[in-house]
């Protein structure tokens, strides 16, 4: 069994990387590389999905009543739907929230029309009124979805769901169990503290004071002693940064952002705001304790306890349960055209955009709600804010790219804290990272570290598509841009 804690060190568990990278028969390889090839997918069923946004209240959190109001979708705390390879979902929301909101299918490579973001692909969904997605998803997987416009308040209050497309494995697992990870910004008297704040905004992030797994201060679950059980990781937590591990178990990473990779053997895996993990562990006897620990806390924190129970199944190797091969198309970095992009402070420290206008003006308004942005500007992409200066109109794009063109995109952070960047609408390959030893892996949002520097590959696809920072409060001032492929 490897050790839990004995590897750690370096940034993001970099030293345990390095280790692991070199355990007979593990490789750093491509992502996906020795995968058997997915059989092909007939058209599935349609999924008819209706999504209730509105304030609910009365909810309980980490075992407390909580006085303050949740914005939830259908009444309830993430609700969870499952649907198989090729099968195509209709998913109508409606919108009781006192503003106007939309859904971002978070990770999920659709038609730019349906990406969900307000003014970009879609129009606001304003109170009483009423979008319909459709699409069909391309790729098994660990997906979620939330509001994009003035998410640090709306998805603060609870406005998430999830999404699992089945149809990766091989073999079936003895069991299964989800686990999304997120903090609230809740009083002793359980009322809301602000979602926002300057300092947090301007350094890390404003953390929660309640931290949760399923809305529980502590997930417990009885499984099968011996069985080989999935576990999917979500981090829904706009600002914390998790190191998942194993204590009392063995595991290994077998996707990544809901994309298969080849099992790597678990140590620690570094999710930051709006990523995913699923891992097989092989549960050990009966009687057994094992635990799956946040080992980035000063403090390991367990997001689940799961106790080993009944007959132990008969002993056999452990070998990891391999998935089948994800259908993204896999640029060539060779053929690349490669971009890049830096992440950084704003120029002249934080800028109001309300400070270029009257306090009266209409359009002032309109453009700080249409852009859904907060009132400063403290990060940026290439030195561009999210709006810059006093664009009336959506800001010129961080790039103009070619669809079906291969890239390579080099994520610079000159900034002293860790930004997780999202692309939306595409599944990326990380192919290095200067101060982390990772495998190649697949994903739709990565960590660049403080002074680091990643590279990215993607084969682009048409629309306009977001690129930020998924620390919701970078993200709604000033980190954030689209890229226009055409």
């Amino acid at each position: 069994m490897l050790t839990r804690r004995a590897l750690l060190g370096g940034v993001g568990g970099a030293a345990a990387f390095a280790t692991i990278s070199h355990l007979p028969g593990v490789r750093a390889a491509a992502a996906g590389s020795t995968l058997p090839p997915a059989p092909v997918v007939p058209a599935g069923v349609l999924h008819e999905i209706d999504l209730v946004a509105a304030v609910q209240s009365g909810k309980s959190i980490a075992g407390a009543a909580v006085d303050a109001p949740f914005w939830l979708y259908n009444d309830e705390l993430f609700p969870t739907f499952r649907v198989k390879l090729g099968d195509k979902i209709r998913a109508k929301l409606q919108n009781k929230l006192p503003e106007h909101t939309s859904i971002h299918w978070h990770g999920i490579r659709l038609p730019n029309a349906m990406d969900g973001v307000q003014y970009i692909t879609q129009p606001p969904v304003e109170p009483g009124e009423s979008f319909t997605y459709e699409f069909t998803p391309p790729d098994t997987g660990t997906f979620f979805f939330h509001s994009h416009c003035n998410g640090v308040s709306q998805i603060g209050h609870g406005l998430a769901g999830l999404l699992i497309v089945e149809g990766d494995e091989l073999e079936p697992f003895d069991a299964e169990h989800t686990l999304a990870m997120k903090d609230w910004r809740l009083s002793p008297e359980g009322e809301w503290l602000p979602f926002f704040t300057t300092e947090g905004a301007g350094r890390a992030g404003t953390f929660g004071t309640v931290r949760t797994v399923n809305g529980s201060a502590a997930y417990n679950a009885d499984v099968p002693a011996g069985a080989d059980i999935r576990v999917r990781i979500f981090n829904l937590d706009p600002t914390r940064m998790v190191d998942v591990g194993l204590d009392g178990a063995d595991g290994f990473v077998i996707a990544t952002d809901g994309n298969a990779i080849e099992p790597i053997p678990l140590h620690t895996w570094r999710l930051g705001a709006a990523m995913r993990v699923d891992l097989h562990i092989r549960v050990p006897k009966s009687g057994s304790v094992f635990r799956v620990l946040d080992y980035f806390s000063a403090t390991p924190w367990p997001l689940a306890t799961f106790s080993a129970t009944g007959e132990d199944l008969p002993e056999r190797p452990l070998v990891a349960h391999s998935l089948y091969a994800p259908h993204v198309p896999r640029a060539e970095p060779e053929a690349a055209e490669h971009v890049k992009f830096q992440f950084s402070a704003a120029s002249g420290a934080a800028a109001s955009i309300a400070q270029n206008f009257s306090p009266d003006d209409p359009l002032a308004k309109e453009l700080l709600d249409s852009l859904c942005v907060g009132s400063r500007g403290m990060w940026a992409i290439n030195k561009q804010q999210w709006p810059t200066g006093d664009h009336r109109n959506l800001p010129p794009p961080l790039a103009e790219l070619t669809p079906g063109r291969n890239y390579v995109f080099e994520l610079m952070n000159a900034t002293p804290h860790p930004h997780p960047i999202h692309l939306h609408g595409h599944t990326f390959e990380v192919l290095s990272a200067s101060r982390q030893k990772l495998p190649r892996f697949l994903a739709d949002t990565v960590v660049v570290q403080p002074k680091e520097r990643i590279e990215i590959a993607f084969v682009a696809a048409e629309g306009n598509w977001m690129f930020h920072c998924h620390i919701l409060e970078h993200q709604e001032n000033g980190m954030m841009g689209w890229l226009r492929i055409a």
